[in-house]
């Protein structure tokens, strides 16, 4: 029950902050549920259900505090595609198909919170979430052009259909509905800028009303012809249930699987970026399970799939939301103003609502963070950019899976190629640590090297590779001691690797150590049997020890002959040289 963790958090600023965000956000969600509704094939009212109980559900059992799920335009379409080809859109048996695809949608997300597969958060980097982030903060705004100039085009699912669109009728735009959208625009803005204490969006909102409300009244409607949301239907969510045969159970589970994974990767991503912008950890495997349950407890509410919305989300975040109850509000309160003032949507335009969510497209954008990736990380900008163009162009389910395809790439790539430096003691302090300065003279017999990365299958032979390039620059070093702090994981593959360069190296006349090798890998190998065909006898705890042993199986002739000193071990040639001497 993760609500007993944030609601210690409320206090009586909280509080307000909330329920003036959730009246913000319930006030939008009035005519996005009837827009979101139709792209489903679903009656008009579904949508406004949808954003009810499910998002009330959602913000209790979930592990966001700003997310707020309901309906959604991406989910709409795939609900539409999945489900228009088994019944006529709108109809009876077409609803109670949306409802059954709804319950096994819930029912496979809560199962995946309890299998804990929320890990799969964390594959989706800050590059994937902040491309992302931009390029649906871009389609917001490019579907709300055609309300912003008045202007009655088909619906569209892709950018560039959306453009064209607008630019092929851009003459035919209705001055006076782009006056009453860049009024609402323009008056948000002041009073963001102004008096940032008041909510600029109810404000911005009742500006452009009353804006076009006025010059409808001086000029006639037949002049100003200003499109407004229209009336909303007054009737609570009726109880419902999913219709559950063996036929639609077989029928669906192909669309419930494909629905579920797009539905979580768009929750979890929205959730993503808003808990980093608000400096919360977030719990994928309760956010899964929160999901699941908006969902499975939605459709007996009339419900259909409901996710993560980024309208409502972002608009939450820009309206200062501080807790779920924020959520909890806009849930509560879109029910209170579907039975209140439902038929007073009928004054609101459509372009004031786009002005609205051109101010939170905006706020989406993060050019901070987008201009410090591009600055620091040449990878990082290449799977941002890749994730914002894919957003805009490609559907959004692949646009973030394209986005975590690259970001693993990246992480495989790096993790293949281990950090392998070259050690030395350093000779200026008195203790002799370990540095990797390449001026200071190396061991003659004895290469020493640190590994920092997990030596797996993947690793091996990377790491193969750059040992033998530093056989061949010194090969009279037939002694090599890894050091293995930095070594996090080892598997199969990986001792395989260590036990045949241990013999490569006595079959060369050398051996191979192990020195500060951590607990857990070692408990690996005495399970294998690992440690005893590397040999216990050459793996150590301490520098100290492991250099002295190892000092006494090198060549002394050799040591002898070498000037360098590189180890306090050699200071007993020195005394042995001094006392022939003396003799």
């Amino acid at each position: 029950m993760p609500f007993l963790k944030w609601w210690p958090r409320v206090t009586p600023s909280t509080f307000r902050a909330d329920l003036t965000a959730g009246l913000t956000g319930a006030v939008v969600a009035l005519p996005q549920g009837v827009a979101f509704a139709t792209i489903a094939g679903m009656p008009p009212e579904y949508g406004l259900y949808a954003g009810m109980i499910p998002a009330i559900v959602a913000a209790l059992f979930g592990s966001s505090w700003l997310l707020v799920s309901g309906p959604t335009t991406a989910a709409s379409i795939v609900l539409f595609s999945s489900l228009s080809a088994y019944a006529p859109p709108g109809s009876a048996e077409y609803v109670s198909l949306a409802l059954t695809l709804t319950m096994m949608v819930g029912l496979i997300q809560f199962g995946m919170g309890l299998a804990r597969f929320g890990a799969l958060v964390n594959f989706i980097s800050h590059s994937v979430v902040v491309g992302f982030t931009a390029g649906a903060a871009i389609l917001i705004a490019a579907s709300q052009l055609k309300h912003f100039l008045g202007l009655t085009l088909p619906r569209s699912r892709h950018l560039y259909e959306t453009l064209e669109g607008v630019i092929a009728h851009l003459d035919k735009a209705n001055l006076y509905t782009v006056a009453a959208g860049a009024i609402t625009l323009l008056s948000g803005l002041l009073v963001k800028r102004f008096w940032p204490k008041f909510p600029y969006m109810i404000i911005s909102m009742l500006v452009g009303s009353l804006a076009a409300l006025l010059m409808t009244h001086t000029l006639g409607p037949e002049v100003t012809q200003i499109v407004s949301v229209g009336a909303m239907p007054t009737t609570l969510p009726p109880l419902s249930a999913p219709h559950f045969t063996l036929h639609n159970i077989k029928m669906l589970a192909p669309a419930a699987v494909a629905m579920t994974l797009f539905a979580l990767t768009e929750a979890i991503s929205i959730a993503r970026s808003l808990a980093e912008r608000s400096g919360q950890n977030l719990d994928g495997n309760q956010e899964f399970i929160g999901q699941g349950m908006s969902n499975m407890i939605g459709c007996f509410f009339s419900g259909y799939v409901a996710t993560g919305s980024f309208n409502r989300s972002g608009l939450n975040y820009q309206a200062g939301a501080k807790t779920p109850l924020a959520a909890i509000f806009a849930g509560s309160l879109l029910i209170v103003l579907v039975m209140l003032v439902g038929p007073l949507a009928a004054y609101l335009p459509n372009a004031a609502m786009a002005g609205i969510l051109f101010l939170v497209a905006w706020g989406l954008i993060d050019f901070k963070h987008i201009a410090k990736i591009f600055k620091t990380s040449r990878m990082e900008s290449v799977i941002m950019t890749a994730t914002f163009l894919a957003t805009l162009f490609l559907e959004l389910e692949f646009a973030i899976l394209l986005g975590v395809t690259l970001s693993l790439i990246m992480y495989l790539n790096r993790t293949s190629h281990p950090k392998m430096l070259s050690r030395i003691p350093d000779p200026h302090q008195e203790d002799r640590p370990f540095t990797s300065d390449p001026m200071l003279p190396e061991c003659p017999q004895l290469k020493i090297v640190r590994i920092d990365g997990s030596l797996y299958f993947g690793a091996v032979n990377h790491v193969k590779d750059r040992l033998q390039e530093m056989q061949l620059n010194n090969p009279n070093q037939k002694h090599l001691l890894i050091v293995a702090s930095g070594i996090n994981f080892i598997d199969m593959a990986g001792a395989e690797f260590l036990i045949k360069l241990a013999k490569e190296k006595e079959a060369a006349g050398g051996r191979l150590y192990l020195y500060d090798i951590k607990e857990g890998i070692c408990a690996y190998f005495r399970l294998a049997n690992y440690l005893l065909d590397i040999g216990t006898d050459y793996i150590y705890d301490s520098k100290k020890d492991a250099l002295a042993d190892i000092y006494t199986r090198l060549d002394k002739q050799i040591c002898a002959d070498c000037k360098k000193r590189i180890f306090l071990e050699c200071r007993s040639i020195e005394k042995a040289e001094a006392s022939v001497t003396d003799r």
